[in-house]
This record gives C-alpha cells, sequence and structure tokens, in this order.
C-alpha cells in the first residue's frame, strides 16, 4: 500500500531567475514508511510531477532504488493531478489500484502527511530563505502579484534545492529509525520483508507513463507534425510514409517520443525550428506585460461596475447613486463601442458574388449579392493589330468574342 501527496516548501528558490515556491512530490510505502520515489517541481505540479515520481518510484536501478516496485494500491486525496486519465492510465497498466479517499479526511493518508510535516521541521526549516509559517505562506497566495519583485541574491538554487530534498530523503530511508519500526531504518525494513516485488522493465515503464493523443500520423519528409509544430529526428531518414503514433510527457512540448502503429518504441523527436532563448526572454517579458496591462483594466472595471445606493430612513424607492454628466456618459458608451469587436464588424461591406445561374437562390439573399458580371473572354482580341487580321487568324482555331 503506498500514499502520494505534493507538498511545497514554505520557502523560494531561484529557478532560472525566477523566485519560485517548489513543490515535492512524493510516494511512500504505508508498511515501511521508506519513500520509494521523489520529484521536484518549481511552480506548481501537474500530472507531469506525479508520472516522473511514479517512474522514480518503480524503478530499483540507478539513479533510483533500491526500493521500488508496483504496488497493490495507492491512496490518494481528492487531487486532480494523482487522478487525471494520464495517472490514472499508468496505473491500470501496471494492476495498480487507484483509492480517492474523501475529502477533508488527512487522517486516512497518515503516513504520508506525517512525512510532509516530518521534511518541514527536519528540512525546510534549516534551510536559507525559510521565514514563511503555514499562515504567512497563505496570505502570500492571496497577496501574489502585487509588491515589488523580491531579490533572487542570497535565495538557494532549484538545483541546490533538488540535491538537498533528495540527500534527506536518502538519509530518511537508511539513517533514520522511526520509532515505528523498532529501531530499523525503512530501506532496513523494506528489505526484510517476504513479500514479493514485481519489476517493470525501465523501456515498458517509460511507455507508460507517457500520454497518448489517440491519434495516427505520418511520417514525411520534414518530420512529424504534433499540435501545429514539426518535430524531427536523425532516425526519421529514409521513413517517409510510416504510419506512426506520439507519446509525450504533459507539459514537456520540446520533444515528443514516437512509436509505430503497433506500439513499438521508434525513438525521441525534437522540436524544429526551436525559438532562441532571446526570443523566450522576450515572449515571457510580452506576456507579463499584458498580464499585468489586463489586470489593471479589469480592476479599472470592476471599480466602474460597483452599484451603489442611498441610505434610507423612510420607506421609498432605492436610489441608486453615481451621477453622469451627458458627456462622460457618451464618451464612456462610444469607448465600449470602439471595444466590442461584434460591433465593429461589418459583414455586408463587400455583397457576396452571384451564385451561378443554375442554382435556386432564396428571394430575400438575392439582394445582399453582387450583380453577375459577364463572363470574361478566354481570347480577347490584341490592342495592337487591326481587328480584321485577328479575326483572318484565328477563324480557324476559335470564334473569338465581340
Amino acid at each position: 500500500m503506498w500514499e502520494a501527496d505534493h507538498v511545497q516548501a514554505p520557502l523560494l528558490v531561484d529557478a532560472d531567475a525566477d523566485l519560485v515556491r517548489p513543490w515535492v512530490t512524493w510516494f511512500v510505502d504505508t508498511a515501511t514508511k521508506v519513500i520509494t520515489g521523489t520529484a521536484v517541481t518549481p511552480g506548481t505540479p501537474s500530472r507531469a510531477s506525479v508520472l516522473a515520481a511514479l517512474r522514480a518510484a518503480v524503478l530499483r536501478e540507478d539513479p533510483y532504488g533500491p526500493a521500488g516496485w508496483t504496488p497493490v494500491q495507492v491512496r490518494v486525496d481528492r487531487g486532480k493531478d494523482f487522478l487525471s486519465a494520464t495517472v490514472t492510465a499508468a496505473f491500470g497498466t501496471m494492476g495498480v489500484t487507484v483509492k480517492d479517499l474523501p475529502a477533508y479526511s488527512p487522517h486516512l493518508k497518515g503516513t504520508v502527511e506525517n512525512l510532509n510535516r516530518a521534511v518541514d521541521r527536519m528540512l525546510f526549516a534549516a534551510l536559507p530563505g525559510y521565514t514563511l509559517t503555514p499562515a504567512q505562506l497563505r496570505t502570500s497566495r492571496r497577496r501574489k502579484g502585487t509588491g515589488p519583485r523580491p531579490e533572487t541574491s542570497g535565495a538557494l538554487s532549484f538545483e541546490d534545492f533538488t540535491a538537498e530534498v533528495l540527500a534527506w530523503t536518502c538519509w530518511w530511508n537508511t539513517e533514520h529509525r522511526p520509532r515505528a519500526l523498532s529501531g530499523r531504518t525503512p530501506l532496513e525494513a523494506w528489505q526484510a520483508d517476504p513479500t514479493p516485488v514485481t519489476d517493470v522493465p525501465a523501456a515498458d515503464l517509460w511507455t507508460f507513463t507517457l500520454e497518448e493523443d489517440g491519434r495516427t500520423r505520418k511520417l514525411s519528409s520534414h518530420g512529424v507534425r504534433w499540435r501545429g509544430r514539426t518535430y524531427i529526428a536523425p532516425w526519421m531518414t529514409g521513413q517517409a510514409g510510416r504510419t506512426v503514433t506520439v507519446r509525450y510527457m504533459p507539459h514537456h512540448d520540446h520533444e515528443i517520443d514516437v512509436c509505430d502503429a503497433q506500439g513499438a518504441y521508434l525513438g525521441p523527436a525534437h522540436l524544429a525550428d526551436a525559438a532562441t532563448p532571446e526570443q523566450l526572454a522576450a515572449v515571457r517579458t510580452a506576456r507579463a506585460q499584458r498580464a499585468r496591462r489586463l489586470r489593471a483594466e479589469v480592476k479599472a472595471a470592476e471599480t466602474l461596475r460597483r452599484q451603489r445606493f442611498a441610505p434610507a430612513t423612510t420607506a421609498g424607492p432605492a436610489q441608486r447613486l453615481g451621477a453622469l454628466t451627458s458627456v462622460q456618459a457618451e464618451h464612456e458608451l462610444a469607448a465600449a463601442e470602439h471595444i466590442d469587436a461584434s460591433k465593429l464588424a461589418l459583414p455586408d461591406l463587400i455583397p457576396h458574388a452571384a451564385p451561378p445561374a443554375d442554382w435556386r437562390t432564396p428571394p430575400s439573399l438575392t439582394p445582399r449579392t453582387t450583380p453577375s458580371q459577364p463572363r470574361p473572354c478566354a481570347n480577347p482580341p490584341p490592342t495592337t493589330r487591326p481587328l480584321g487580321c485577328w479575326l483572318m487568324t484565328h477563324a480557324t482555331t476559335e470564334t473569338p468574342c465581340v
């Protein structure tokens, strides 16, 4: 029996010049307390985090293990990432049952909840930047996006934070001796357990933990098309016309894995004509500026939309407050007309061409079409030669238009 959960570290780390609060996703065995798989995500975790932790939990070869296998059941707490179609399909392929626990019942998965509290007190509290209590962390989430941007100097890098988490996980499995294990470490308890384990080959596990869109595609001389973009690989040389399927890690759109129509793995493929790091940085800056501008517009619109009523001391109809001059009202209405794209559309600016003569056109649509134009001549007479010479030259081939 395994339990799985996400836990957020109450500190800021430097992830590619951005300060983020990382999340840790892990699986823990309830009987031996051994941590089987761990994945660290800079920012909000997703089903990709669950799949990465699951792959680390099942494999027992380097750099994972030695604890790891396919469990009988995994308990989760209604998290949408753990209950996504991709994750449940991966569990189902390995014959693992996912038990969705009811909401607001952390005691039903006490092993992983105790692990979350332990890592906060034993590891996170000793790292640089640990200044937020759980209550302060919730307050900072509500205030996200306000205040000056914090400095990245002095913050722990994401690489160092991941190394700290993995080192602490190793210490928990090999040196920590929980009271429930009678002086043994979690790894010693796992090795002493006589329950047989079921290993999954790494190649098969990689296929199980990838998402598939269920479509077949054709390889071309340019590669394979996926989501409107082209992916190429050296092994595709001479494979044009072959039917393939695409499997991918969620949100990892820089690389895909290609299989044949029967599901056999062919190889990876990388995005063709990928944007440069400078272009990506410029796009991120532009998106952030647009998001700030839209938030300011929404805030201003909500302020204008708010309605106020006058208090009453005697019975009478409600009285709205907020008077406007006629000029102010016309100016605001004109601005709204200019923003509404549906009102700016001119569908009848260029009428449709008249349909062919053999078509039945409803009388209501006839005035909305342009009158039919005469068909242009296939061989118009030349302008530099006399018309008589042109008639004599083309008399035996085709009748000219007059």
